[in-house]
């Protein structure tokens, strides 16, 4: 197995911010990032297909039809937006790191030209980065992640 990986960049605004909380819970688990206006990142984001090289063209995944899958499905609508107010896949989704990761793979799944899809990795900073491989994870209305009847709630 051969396992091709595709960066692609873009900027955006988001709040943490679950609606069930108070504001004095909101502003006490995600602090500053709990701002009602928002804040920015510019963001990275890396795909990973797997694969067997096709024996014609030496390719798992054709990385320029991956590029416009990643531009038309993801960052023509999430680049230079407001993730909570502007992007339709993430309304009513707490736009966490882990939960893009999460709404980029389910976007993604069954839209790729070759290959199959292995990873989604998305970095809100240097230091920090989410990365989800198709485990079952089910976002609900108010962005608490449920796995199977799990409920995991952040503290």
């Amino acid at each position: 197995m051969v396992y091709v990986t595709r960066r692609v960049s873009f900027s955006a605004a988001h709040r943490l911010y679950n609606p069930q909380w108070s504001e004095e819970r909101n502003q006490a688990v995600f602090d500053k990032c709990a701002n009602p206006h928002g804040h920015g990142h510019n963001y990275v984001v890396e795909v990973t297909v797997a694969g067997i090289p096709d024996p014609e063209t030496g390719y798992v995944v054709d990385l320029k039809l991956l590029a416009r899958v990643l531009e038309e499905e993801i960052l023509s609508k999430v680049d230079h937006k407001h993730l909570n107010y502007d992007v339709d896949f993430l309304r009513g989704v707490n736009p966490t790191v882990e939960n893009l990761a999460i709404a980029f793979w389910q976007i993604l799944e069954g839209k790729l030209p070759a290959g199959k899809l292995y990873a989604v990795r998305v970095y809100e900073s240097e230091n920090n980065y989410a990365e989800y491989r198709g485990e079952p994870v089910e976002l609900t209305g108010n962005g608490v992640m449920r796995h199977g009847q799990l409920r995991e709630e952040r503290p």
